[in-house]
């Protein structure tokens, strides 16, 4: 068996409520490199790749408030196991007139074997 090598490429897809005749909204973010999300050990012995796509409601406190899969990886212990760890991340809080707020943001989770 190949040695498993891990890679997960996160990217945010920033989303926004507010229309343009609202105010300016700048959607949560948070570091990657700080928040490990652990790839689920049958999905590992299968070889499951694929990439979850999620949304987050972000409270001001940088906490996630909801999340919701958009799309699945194709797999359920992917999209379980990247719900499940980003949720548990700490965001950086979105904000609205510069100030911090409850927002949504979208994440691509892409899991990869190397």
């Amino acid at each position: 068996m190949k040695k498993p090598y891990l890679s997960a490429i996160v990217t945010l897809v920033f989303a926004s409520i507010a229309g343009s005749a609202f105010a300016a909204e700048v959607p949560a973010s948070f570091d990657p490199s700080k928040c490990k999300v652990e790839y689920p050990k049958a999905s590992l012995m299968n070889e499951e790749q694929g990439v979850t796509s999620m949304s987050f409601v972000v409270g001001a406190d940088g906490s996630v408030v909801d999340s919701k899969l958009e799309k699945s990886s194709g797999f359920k212990g992917l999209d379980k196991a990247a719900q499940k760890g980003l949720s548990a991340c700490k965001f950086k809080p979105g904000t609205k007139d510069g100030s911090p707020a409850q927002t949504t943001t979208k994440v691509d989770y892409a899991w990869k074997l190397d």
